[in-house]
């Protein structure tokens, strides 16, 4: 008994050492918290963006769309495990935030959770990767559980710390300068990441299986480490805590009431259920290319490059429309645009309409990026937004989960019927967006 108490008692000092909430928060006005906001705005702009650059560098080496599928379809000829890495790329990073939000309201710093935590359960995992390309041709099946394990820590890890993420940033940045850092930090991430798709290319192109990918793992990992290094850099207002504090089994008790009494933000959030829905075709693309066209490993590279491009095009884009005309807006179009590029891949007569697939692609994954968070922001007041980022994106993450099985089950008879659901869908959450959701920087 006493062993179990010294282990509690342990471990419960490491998180308070690692997340520092012995350090009590400076007690300030609402005006000298906007003064240091404004004091270190360009300092936060630079080492944020740099961040950004960097793990978007990283990541498109590992992109859930063009890469994971390919390399999973190098040690099975099975659509299951594409399906649970789809699973993984759409609810790891959504699903457990609703399990975080009740502690991270009541942190005063969120940095330290994103920092120190983040490095283990973040950043660690992308290492863990270089190792299954090492082992795929000895033992692929090992190779596959490895390369699975390592994604969804990696995913999920990304999950734990987003609320407190997100949190951090709408402290760091005004409400009407969150859309102008998100889209111009996403434009210089994602043309680093095209950078990172010809590189990529180049590396299925020039060296055979499984090397190439032991190239590209690296390369991911080194990427998404730089990136955690400039995020440190980060000047936080710190805040003191005005929630009072509660046990989880209360803080889930009142979640309905949200539900109940925020009519927007329910419709809001079966609109946004609509459109993780509609991306049960996304992880299969590459594959319906490779298998009806076949189309090379290197050009599957270039779609990934492509695919950067349209959300190059798309961050930036948004990032600005949605500071003037709200979030709302961008959403709809990125709903309208992903309908397009899931028709377009329904009917593509040939395989060169592929680059414009990804490229549309890319362009609403834009919009998703931007709006997709910002806008839960602005629904709620300052010290609820971890709870109501929690519940947005953990009912997307359900959906998140159904919704790739879905479609690896339509995958295994039919692409046309996966791609014209997904098509069908994304039009439904557009209409749902524009007509019965109302904008709630406005509203």
């Amino acid at each position: 008994m006493s062993y179990r108490f010294q282990l509690r008692s342990g471990f419960s000092g490491a998180m308070r050492w690692l997340l520092q909430t012995s350090r009590p928060a400076p007690p300030r006005s609402d005006d000298e918290i906007a003064a240091e906001v404004e004091r270190n705005y360009r300092w936060n702009f630079s080492v944020n963006l740099m961040d950004t650059a960097g793990f978007m560098f990283g990541f498109s080496f590992i992109s859930a769309t063009t890469i994971v599928p390919l390399f999973i379809s190098k040690l099975s000829a099975s659509s299951l495990p594409i399906g649970i890495a789809a699973v993984i790329a759409q609810s790891g990073w959504a699903l457990p935030q609703i399990f975080t939000a009740n502690s991270v309201e009541r942190l005063a710093r969120k940095k330290p959770v994103v920092i120190n935590l983040g490095f283990f359960l973040e950043r660690l995992p992308m290492w863990i990767l270089v190792f299954a390309p090492m082992i795929a041709l000895r033992v692929p099946t090992l190779a596959l559980g490895l390369f699975l394990s390592a994604y969804a820590w990696f995913n999920v890890g990304s999950g734990v710390i987003a609320t407190a993420w997100q949190d951090l940033i709408a402290r760091c940045f005004p409400v009407d300068r969150r859309g102008r850092f998100f889209g111009t930090s996403m434009f210089v991430g994602t043309s680093l990441g095209a950078l990172g798709a010809a590189i990529s290319a180049w590396f299925l192109k020039t060296f055979p299986f499984p090397t190439n990918f032991v190239y590209i793992f690296t390369v991911a990992a080194a990427g998404i480490t730089l990136s955690w290094i400039f995020l440190a850099l980060t000047r936080e207002p710190v805040q003191p805590v005005e929630t009072p504090r509660t046990s989880n089994r209360q803080y889930w008790a009142k979640l309905p009431d949200i539900l109940r009494n925020d009519h927007n933000f329910r419709r809001f959030l079966a609109a946004r259920s609509l459109m993780a829905l509609g991306g049960m075709g996304t992880g299969f693309i590459t594959i319906a290319a490779v298998q009806r066209w076949g189309v090379s490993d290197s050009t599957v590279g270039v779609y990934t490059g492509v695919l950067l491009l349209g959300q190059t095009i798309g961050n930036l884009t948004f990032g600005f429309l949605a500071d003037r005309f709200g979030h709302k807006l961008s959403l709809e179009l990125g709903a309208l645009v992903s309908f397009f590029a899931f028709l377009l891949a329904w009917l593509t007569p040939s395989a060169d309409w592929y680059y414009v697939v990804f490229a549309l692609m890319g362009v609403a994954v834009g919009a998703m990026i931007v709006s997709g968070i910002l806008v839960i922001m602005e629904f709620c007041e300052p010290q609820r937004r971890p709870t109501y980022a929690g519940m947005a994106n953990s009912s997307m993450g359900l959906v998140g989960i159904a919704a790739p099985l879905i479609g690896a089950w339509l995958a295994q008879m039919n692409y046309n019927w996966l791609f014209g659901l997904s098509a069908c869908v994304y039009l439904l959450a557009f209409a749902a967006l524009h007509w019965w959701v109302k904008e709630p920087r406005w509203a």
